[in-house]
């Protein structure tokens, strides 16, 4: 994807904020547990917060909470769904955080989006010694059959390279971390995943994979193309025809500690 395609892709979920905000899932607390064992403190950044779906997690588990995110309608969603945490408009790249006032960032769905050039250098900056950085990945759970069905029937566009485990483990295990300057502030990566699941049904599946950004550029005729293919998908499949059921998925964590 070049710099002008995930420029448009990362700008496209706010004007599907409401639909985000109501369809996408939350993330594994144990996943969000080990993202911050190795933290120094209970500061945490969600950088790239959209409308709050890893800082409900976060503040079920009493961390002390700032949220950040560039997007003014995701901003205005998560604002409405925790009007007590504290919730910035600010970037990866531009982080409206003081020198090391942190002990650790985490980002859910999110640290694809970041131009790690700048922002390598930024999270750093507003990360204590020894602070964690946490990616958060959710995953469909593609060694169940529907679930690899639905990600044939759907194509890249709804389910992308890191959607399901075996692509995420490939395309995070040397991307979407901090590089040269930056990189020497941090150690090893590691890599974890988590059991998680969503409740659905054919409808509000279709309506969360509707939320994804490669669904959202399309044009519309092609847009309602995929998304028809996926509910026929649904409806022929026994697992998801009658009423709810539950998406399998795992979350997915990459974690780094600041040197």
């Amino acid at each position: 994807m070049d710099h002008d395609e995930q420029s448009l892709h990362a700008s496209s979920f706010g004007a599907a904020a409401v639909a985000y905000a109501e369809h996408r899932p939350d993330y594994a607390q144990a996943a969000v547990r080990w993202a911050l064992e190795p933290a120094p403190g209970p500061r945490v950044l969600d950088l790239g917060a959209g409308t709050g779906k890893l800082t409900t997690t976060l503040v079920a588990l009493g961390a002390q909470l700032i949220a950040v995110e560039p997007d003014p309608a995701m901003l205005t969603e998560l604002r409405r769904a925790l009007p007590s945490v504290r919730a910035l408009a600010g970037s990866a790249e531009a982080i409206p955080l003081p020198d090391a006032s942190v002990d650790a960032v985490l980002a859910g769905n999110a640290m694809h989006w970041f131009d790690m050039a700048v922002a390598g250098p930024e999270i750093a900056r507003v990360l204590a010694p020894g602070g964690v950085l946490a990616g958060l990945w959710n995953l469909m759970d593609d060694q169940v059959d529907w679930v690899a069905g639905l990600a044939q029937v759907g194509g890249s566009a709804a389910v992308g390279p890191r959607d399901t485990p075996a692509s995420w483990r490939a395309v995070t295990a040397d991307m979407h971390l901090p590089r040269s300057g930056a990189a020497a502030r941090f150690g090893a990566p590691e890599q974890a995943e988590f059991p998680h699941g969503q409740r659905r049904t054919a409808d509000s599946l279709g309506a969360t994979l509707a939320t994804r950004a490669g669904m959202l550029v399309m044009p519309e005729a092609e847009r309602e193309a995929a998304l028809g293919r996926i509910r026929a998908f649904l409806a022929s499949r026994p697992e998801t025809a009658h009423g709810e059921f539950t998406l399998p998925m795992l979350t997915g964590v990459l974690r780094v500690r600041r040197l």
